[in-house]
This record gives C-alpha cells, structure tokens and sequence, in this order.
C-alpha cells in the first residue's frame, strides 16, 4: 500500500513539474505588458476575421463588401443609409456605415471584416511554408553538415528545389524542365560512381565536376547568403508582377521569400542538439536518424522558430498590404487592408477615413505580433529571461 502511494506521489509530482515549466514561462510572459496587449490585440484579431469569413461569404451573405451603391458614395464612419435610393436588401447591417462608404459606395466595414480573413490567411499560411522550409533545410544542414556531396549532386538538388518551386506557382513545363536536368545530373553522378568503384578512368573534366567539394551545410548555408543578398520586396514583387494575379500565389511566393531566418535558427539549435548526450545515447541506442531528428531534436529546436514564426506572421501581412497598396495584391472582387489604403489615396482630403482606418488597423495588427513575438522571445529563452 506504502508502495503504491510513493508511486502515485512521484506520478504527481512528475506532472506538476511538466505544468510548472509553462507555467514559469506564463508568468515570465505576462509580466511584460507590452506582450500581454499584443496577445490580446492578437485574440481579438483572430476573432474579427474569423467572423469577417462568416459575415462576408455566401450567396447573401450578412455584410457584402463588394455592393456597389453609387447614390452613397463617400459617406462617413457612422453614416445612415438613404432609405428612399437604396432598396432593402442592399442596405448594411443596422442601417448604418460603420466605418463609411468608398468612391463606389461599398461599405469600408465589410471590406475591412473580408480583408482581415484575407491578411490572417496570407500571414498564417505564407508563414507556415516558410517555416516547413526552414525547418527541413535548416535541419538537413545541422545534423547532416558533415556530409559531403560533389557538384553534380549539388547541381541535382538545386534544379529539383527550383522544379518544386515552379510546379507549385504552376509553371509546370518550366518545373518538368529542371527535374530532368536533376535527373541528367544525378545520372552523371551515379555514372562516375559506377566507374570509380570499378576501377575505371573518367575523363579529368568529369572528375573535377564531380569530385567531392562541398559539404551539405556548406550548399545549404551559401543559398541562404544568396537569396539573403536580393532585396525580398522587390524579389517578390518581380516574381508576382510574373506570375499570374492569385491570392495563393501570393502566399506561395512570401512562404518562398522568407524561409532563410528560421533555416539559420533551426541549423544552430541541431548543431548544439547534436553534440548533446541524449542524441549520443539515442544513436548508440540504433534509433534511426529520423527518429532522432522528429522526436527528440525539433521538439527541442521549436522555441525559436516559434518566436520566428510570429513576428515573421507581422512581416507576411505588411509585404501583402505593400503588394496591394502596388496593385500587384489579392486581386478584386477580394478586399484586402491594402487595396483599401490604395483606393483611399486617391480621396485622402475628401475621405480621409479610407486610409487611416486600414492604415491604422495595419498598424496596429503588426505592432501587435512584434511584441507577442519578443515576449515569446523572452520567456522562452532562459538568458533573456527578466530577474
């Protein structure tokens, strides 16, 4: 009886170790106020523009930011409806402009409730892809750095990475293209392997194509020099202004622009993981390399990716409203904060309130993931903790 009471007191006070961990973290987090606003302007956000995909979709949906009522054009924020010019069923919720009408006469609400989905869903999704990337690269380069492959492998692996690229944009000749260049280029590896182990002599310039000269951390880490030496707006932009007008090329093309930051975190956490007596014990242990890196390595590595995805989250919803604001966004009949602000420049003496209202919620919603993402920063990292 004594026996089973120890166990039950050492199984409750493993679990009040485990919640006493987030709790620590909690309480770190809460203490700075700037991030407690910044989660909860986060919250409210997430509210809005879950209702605002509610509210604006549908056959007849409760507020259609895309009605045109030319007899209301440019009202102001809490402007009544004109009864006699608009017929009942285009008329807005509670018979009021909450935040005013445009040049066409849409409701500036409706659209801001349909832009804040759209901004929420290019941010999460743009952001999830970048951090997939960073994550598979960044992890092939930490705990696989040491290997080393010849050029011809390199060439492989770049022209099969660009292929997937223009496969999801839809470039899909282009895509085919470069993998059966990756394909020639594998096959030229594998022919000079064929050779060399049989004893055989390849011509001198094949040797040196394919000799072994790089490192996988080398290859990796080189690319993420390049593509961190193109300025990523106008990078973006070039690749949007090519390809065709869709919200999820958008996505795509943000997701592929900014996977470098989470690529260098996550390489830095598995090349101190690595070394760790946990991962040793694991390989002495015959656990398989995957098993290492999915189980034990990246639920150690996620803190700063979080961090990274986070504030990165602020930086996809900025660039979408800038590439809106450009014309080269979301394309209509979807309303973004962007688009607003662009077609309130036009009216900024007669209808101010068409850009600082989205320029204000811009404002707002981003200042608002930057300090839930330091605070993150904060409680998470032991060193940055506050005494």
């Amino acid at each position: 009886m004594n026996q089973n009471n120890s166990e039950q007191k050492d199984f409750y006070h493993g679990l009040a170790e485990e919640v006493s961990l987030f709790t620590g973290a909690w309480r770190i987090f809460r203490k700075n106020r700037l991030a407690l606003w910044g989660l909860i302007i986060f919250m409210i956000f997430f509210i809005v523009a879950v209702c605002g995909l509610i509210l604006t979709t549908g056959d007849s949906p409760v507020l259609d930011p895309a009605k045109v009522r030319l007899s209301e054009k440019l009202l102001g924020p809490l402007g009544p409806v004109n009864e006699e010019m608009v017929k009942p069923g285009d008329r807005p919720l509670l018979r009021l402009y909450l935040l005013g009408t445009d040049d066409l006469g849409r409701d500036v609400f409706a659209r801001m409730m349909q832009g804040a989905w759209v901004s929420l869903t290019v941010g999460f999704v743009a952001v999830g892809i970048a951090v997939f990337i960073g994550i598979v690269m960044g992890g092939i380069a930490g705990y696989y750095g040491n290997l080393r492959i010849n050029f011809m492998q390199a060439l492989s692996m770049v022209a099969f990475l660009i292929s997937m690229v223009f496969f999801v944009s839809g470039q899909r000749d282009m895509a085919l293209n470069l993998l059966l260049a990756a394909l020639f280029f594998m096959s030229l590896s594998m022919a000079y392997y064929f050779l060399s182990t049989k004893g055989g002599r390849s011509p001198g310039a094949l040797r040196f194509l394919l000799f072994d000269t790089v490192s996988v951390d080398s290859l990796i880490m080189r690319f993420v020099d390049i593509m961190l030496c193109f300025p990523s707006f106008f990078l973006i932009l070039t690749v949007v202004a090519i390809l065709p007008a869709s919200i999820y090329n958008i996505m795509i093309v943000i997701g592929l622009t900014s996977w470098m930051g989470t690529t260098r975190f996550v390489r830095a956490e598995f090349l101190s993981l690595r070394e760790q007596d946990f991962v040793s014990a694991a390989k002495v242990m015959g656990i398989s390399d995957m098993s290492i890196i999915f189980r034990h390595m990246i639920p150690n590595a996620i803190a700063p990716v979080l961090v990274s995805a986070t504030i990165g989250i602020a930086g996809a919803i900025l660039t979408e409203a800038g590439l809106s604001f450009l014309g080269f966004g979301v394309p209509p009949p979807h309303a973004t904060w962007g688009n607003i602000l662009s077609d309130g420049k036009r009216f900024i003496f007669d209808a101010p309130w068409l850009t600082y209202i989205p320029g204000l919620s811009i404002l707002i919603v981003v200042l608002a993931f930057n300090l839930f993402g330091e605070g993150l920063r904060e409680a998470l990292n032991p060193k940055l903790r506050r005494k």
